[in-house]
């Protein structure tokens, strides 16, 4: 079987649906950018392989990301997983818990792994944009707005985790 088609050299792709629509359609725009947020968060899970128990959550995040993905294609269900925003709160909560209280705005960079998580969270902000503009409301987007949260407070564990100051340019 070949990858190429040439069915969308015109600018056109088919949804799950088999439905044709332009490679500008709003819902195209909203699948292929949470599929860009699942290649991030799957190099995230990968960065982190040696951290016990994290890199199997993340690789749960990636499933979820992929029935989002469904559903966006699709505009129907979704493959039957549950968008559990209370669940990710939970998580949000634990991981605030651990962490010092900010004092300063947050400044990115200082250990790749935090710095992927910034990746992350900046894709997943654009997810939820496009979510919206094709007409998701909901859990959807609640979902994908609590999970850019997530990555948020990931990276500020990591750099407390590897004891790396929050401001590098610090002395």
């Amino acid at each position: 079987m070949k990858v190429y088609t040439k069915q969308g050299d015109g600018g056109q792709t088919s949804l799950s649906t088999g439905d044709r629509v332009s490679k500008t359609d709003p819902r195209v725009e909203a699948y292929g950018t949470t599929d860009e947020l699942m290649a991030f968060t799957a190099l995230l899970s990968d960065k982190l392989s040696d951290e016990p128990g994290l890199r199997e959550h993340i690789g749960d995040l990636c499933r979820i990301l992929d029935d989002l993905m469904h559903l966006a294609a699709t505009q129907s269900g979704g493959n039957g997983k549950t968008l559990d925003v209370a669940w990710l709160e939970g998580r949000i909560d634990a991981i605030q818990a651990t962490l010092p209280t900010l004092k300063t705005f947050t400044v990115l960079g200082g250990h790749k792994d935090a710095s992927l998580c910034h990746v992350c969270r900046t894709v997943c902000r654009r997810a939820e944009r496009a979510a919206l503009r094709a007409g998701f409301t909901g859990t959807e987007t609640s979902y994908l707005n609590r999970l850019s949260d997530y990555f948020y407070v990931l990276s500020r564990s990591l750099m407390v985790w590897f004891h790396v100051d929050e401001r590098p340019w610090k002395a």
